[in-house]
């Protein structure tokens, strides 16, 4: 007679805590919501703080775990997977506190909202623990989802019911050729788990051409998810049509997740066939970089701009992952840290801005905002100066960390490139202090005192931006020993197969 033996089982439950400590958030939030109405939701944006600090609680204690998987290699635990869930856990937090009063200024539905906020960041924290091709594809879906909804939940605004549409048509069709390059790696290898795979490509399969086209097409559907040329369409008018939160939500989280898998299957797992790839990625970073900041150049919406320098940003993390290596891997994990911060606070000041009924989001609207509420302009600031890179703030270190990291690669010209277009950004980000502080105008946002959630938003936003740049030593030192353990998973994946063989 057999015995059944727990023990036996690969199932380890901790890990999946903090994850489904936000799925029931996300329920919860829903059901309360049946009978809360749409200008009173603000209740509904606590509860969903509080499951998100539940989960960044149960997040903790995984730091400093040894690398291992759970369900038959499908969940992947490590540092890695540990940096990416507080990162998004505090984004979603920090995207909900600026939603408690914008919400029932806008009439956003609360239920919804705050929901599929949680959704979203479910999606993004299941791709950064994913250990195989399918837990991946399922967080992807679960965040696209989610954020389709939320990007047209302004039912009124035109602007917003188009930005889903685009964003939905856009995405099913990248979708389309991950799932196919999924299918193609299948069938190259006879396996969906990143380990396997990996020992394929190292092998006599390295070389296959019907893998390297599945990993072609992988390169497409998260070229999409990152925004990068030419994959970058749908981002500026989705980014001005969306609610500013969502808008905030997407630029950040949605990077997050896209890159915590990027990373981990090409930097990572695929390392064996980077000659195959780095070189594109060294033409898409290069072109990422140079269109994002050329065109944020003339555009005169604020919303806009940040859309056309978030593409920029996807460029810089991209010279990161072309550069390749463990100091690379650990500086595109700083820089990922340091730019959810300062946008999330940039996002923050445009959500300030903006009156019931009213998006305020075109940079003329800015115009005069250094005397009619000076703090907030100040704040502007230390955010649009990090966002160019101006020490001794946390987006001059990221960019220091990944440019060096490039450089010692040996990508020269592709640094030089990186380092131009840094300086071609500082126009445009500078001349939104010019209309600041060198423009009369009638920029006069609600009263920031009477937004507490917008305060919390706007002062942690504050504070990352500048301890991140003042101090980088421990967070770049969590950086380092967050890829250092997923590249360690794959030495244990590797002496698994050994062992099974």
């Amino acid at each position: 007679m057999n015995h059944f033996n727990p023990g036996a089982l690969d199932i380890l439950w901790l890990p999946l805590v903090p994850l489904i400590v936000v799925a029931v958030g996300a329920v919860v939030v829903l059901l309360a919501g049946v009978r809360v109405s749409d200008d009173d939701s603000e209740g509904l944006g606590w509860i969903a703080l509080a499951f998100l600090g539940a989960a960044l609680l149960f997040t903790l204690p995984l730091i400093g775990q040894s690398s291992s998987t759970a369900f038959a290699g499908a969940i992947a635990i490590d540092n890695y997977a540990a940096y990416f869930e507080i990162t998004v856990i505090l984004t979603a937090a920090v995207t909900v506190l600026m939603s408690l009063e914008y919400a029932p200024d806008f009439r956003l539905a609360g239920a919804e909202y705050y929901s599929l906020l949680l959704f979203a960041a479910l999606g993004m924290m299941l791709m950064a623990a994913a250990g195989d091709l399918i837990v991946i594809f399922l967080g992807l879906e679960t965040m696209s989802i989610a954020v389709y909804v939320l990007s047209g939940l302004m039912r009124q605004d035109p602007r917003s019911n188009e930005a889903a549409m685009k964003y939905f048509v856009l995405g099913a069709f990248s979708t389309g050729f991950l799932l196919y390059g999924i299918a193609l790696v299948y069938g190259a290898t006879d396996t969906i788990k990143l380990g396997p795979i990996a020992a394929a490509l190292a092998g006599a399969k390295g070389g296959s051409p019907l893998l390297l086209a599945g990993l072609g097409l992988l390169l497409v559907g998260f070229g999409f998810k990152v925004a990068a040329v030419p994959f970058h369409m749908w981002t500026p008018d989705v980014y001005e049509g969306a609610p500013t939160p969502v808008t905030a939500f997407m630029a950040v989280g949605i990077k997050l997740g896209a890159f915590a898998a990027f990373l981990r299957i090409f930097l990572v797992y695929f390392g064996a066939a980077a000659t195959h790839w780095n070189q594109v990625l060294w033409v898409i970073a290069a072109l990422t970089m140079t269109t994002g900041n050329l065109v944020a150049l003339v555009q005169g919406n604020i919303k806009r701009m940040l859309a056309y320098s978030a593409i920029a940003h996807a460029g810089y993390v991209l010279v990161g992952m072309t550069a390749a290596g463990a100091q690379a891997g650990s500086a595109v994990l700083f820089y990922l840290l340091a730019y959810a911060f300062t946008n999330l606070g940039a996002f923050s000041v445009v959500a300030a801005l903006e009156r019931r009924g009213e998006r305020r989001d075109a940079i003329a609207d800015y115009r005069g905002l250094a005397l009619s509420h000076p703090g907030l302009a100040a704040l502007m600031v230390v955010f649009l100066l990090s966002l160019t890179g101006v020490p001794p703030l946390a987006g001059f270190v990221g960019k220091f960390y990944v440019f060096s990291a490039a450089l010692n690669a040996g990508y020269v010209w592709l640094t030089i490139i990186a380092v131009l277009n840094s300086v071609v950004s500082a126009y445009y980000y500078l001349s939104v202090v010019v209309v600041m502080y060198m423009t009369e105008g009638e920029a006069r946002p609600i009263a920031v005192q009477a937004q507490p959630g917008m305060v919390a938003a706007l002062a942690l936003s504050l504070i990352g931006t500048v301890m991140i740049g003042v101090y980088p030593g421990p967070y770049m030192g969590a950086a380092s020993s967050a890829f250092k353990s997923a590249l360690s998973h794959t030495q244990v994946s590797s002496r698994q197969l050994k062992l099974r063989g």
